[in-house]
């Protein structure tokens, strides 16, 4: 059985992602922090569409929880390992830099960076002596053009970025590939709170983007058919850039 993890999959782009993988044929492990009845409902939409799923909760931005989690699962699952690893969890706290606190810098970047990091790093191991894995971190628009207001944000994602070009080159020799998937404005609760009618006016496509149209870009560098794809960035923003 192949197992994908997917971190922040109870909701939004997450959530997407798990029911695409689910469709793909993978066992989709559901991470999350806090909304455990959101998961729930995730779980309950991959195994409408005929896959399967589990619940994993624990919070990116702790590597002792990460450590915990993983272990428990490990010793589970002995005989398996995680192929596909989806790097989903993020958080925004969104202000401009003269009024930005100590923590509203340190939790976007704990969350969106550290929690890339401890996650990949003890998962990339197993996927290292099986020689195969897939890689797949979300990134932003913001980390690429950065975003007035997200200075937190579009540092957090755009190191996510270099990131994901470092470690491709690292671990391409094992058969494994590292990449990001960069969405513009996407449909999701962590978007609601904007103004749609006025953004989607600096948009060539006229429009946000759904979780799903980002899902389907993680889904084929999940694939078989893209193993030649590593250390790329590839956005999903209607055609804004800038």
């Amino acid at each position: 059985m192949n197992y994908a993890l997917v971190s922040g999959g109870s909701r939004g782009i997450g959530r997407a992602i798990c029911v695409k993988l689910a469709r793909q044929g993978f066992h989709v492990i559901i991470n999350y922090n806090n909304n455990r009845e959101a998961a729930i409902e995730t779980q309950q939409l991959v195994e409408e569409v005929g896959g399967n799923a589990e619940l994993l909760p624990f919070d990116v931005a702790d590597e002792e929880q990460v450590n915990t989690a993983l272990d428990r699962w490990c010793a589970q699952h002995p005989d398996e390992y995680i192929s596909v690893l989806v790097n989903n969890a993020g958080i925004r706290r969104d202000t401009l830099m003269v009024f930005m606190s100590n923590d509203d810098w340190n939790d976007v970047l704990n969350t969106n960076l550290n929690g890339f990091f401890f996650l990949t790093r003890r998962l990339v191991k197993e996927m290292m002596t099986h020689r195969n894995g897939r890689i797949i971190n979300i990134a932003s628009l913001s980390g690429i053009k950065g975003q007035n207001g997200q200075l937190n944000y579009s540092a957090a994602k755009a190191a996510l970025i270099g990131a994901t070009k470092a470690l491709a080159q690292e671990v391409g020799p094992r058969k494994i590939t590292v990449n990001a998937v960069a969405p513009g404005f996407i449909a999701t609760d962590m978007t609601k709170e904007l103004d749609e009618a006025s953004l989607k006016k600096l948009i060539p496509a006229g429009r946000f983007g759904e979780p799903e149209e980002v899902a389907a870009v993680v889904g084929f560098l999940a694939s078989e058919e893209a193993a030649y794809i590593n250390g790329e960035v590839i956005s999903v923003n209607g055609g804004l850039y800038t």
